[in-house]
């Protein structure tokens, strides 16, 4: 009589094992991701050089590793942004199209063996969602992603991988939550996810406090 038990077993450990492998295999180097990741950074304040440095930055690593879910999500992230630094109607619409196609099909890479960090401390899921939702939200109504960006900063906010990321990721999320509450007239809510940010002792603490006090005015 044959036994089948173990062998499914030992097949998935050996499946995710392989999985986790080639998810090492395919990060690009910190000296070459952190340069990227800070111009992106940068973008984010509104600094047109910084988007368009960020752009070709995170298209010529993609060019290196072309199933890297991370630098795929950042790149089409950074694509959308485009939209920002010129008058053209047509090109701000190119742009954001190509940026939410990077977006959508970074999140279709996805797989269990992005629940661990990909290119620095943050689980890859959660990171490839939040830069998808982070975009989609702030793109114009008309492109309908604002109900898939709320759809997955709740999926962050619910996973147990937030509680694994780095406090500073953990803050942006709770910052973010709170400013989508704060747009939809949910203040109790708002006021939670600021909390969590001053209880934690987050790098965001002080912006928090700032938004705690508008709140309350």
């Amino acid at each position: 009589m044959f036994k089948f038990t173990s062998t499914p077993i030992r097949h998935t450990a050996l499946v995710v094992a392989l999985a986790l492998t080639q998810a090492t295999a395919w990060a690009i180097p910190e000296a070459q991701f952190q340069p990227a990741f800070a111009q992106f950074l940068q973008a984010t304040t509104g600094n047109e050089s910084a988007v368009e440095l960020s752009a070709d930055s995170f298209a010529a690593l993609l060019k290196q590793e072309p199933a890297n879910p991370v630098l795929m999500a950042y790149a089409g992230a950074t694509t959308a942004m485009k939209a920002t630094t010129t008058m053209l109607p047509w090109k701000k619409m190119g742009y954001a199209e190509d940026g939410m196609a990077l977006l959508d099909k970074a999140l279709a890479l996805l797989t269990p063996a992005h629940n661990a960090a990909l290119q620095h401390d943050v689980p890859s899921a959660l990171e490839v969602r939040f830069v998808a939702a982070n975009t989609f939200l702030a793109v114009p109504g008309f492109m309908n992603r604002a109900a898939r960006g709320n759809k997955l900063l709740g999926e962050i906010l619910a996973s147990p991988l937030l509680a694994q990321a780095p406090l500073s990721f953990r803050g942006d999320v709770w910052m973010k939550a709170a400013q989508v509450a704060a747009k939809d007239k949910r203040t109790d809510e708002a006021r939670k996810y600021l909390n969590e940010v001053i209880s934690a002792n987050a790098p965001q603490q002080q912006a928090a406090r700032a938004q705690l006090g508008a709140l309350a005015s």
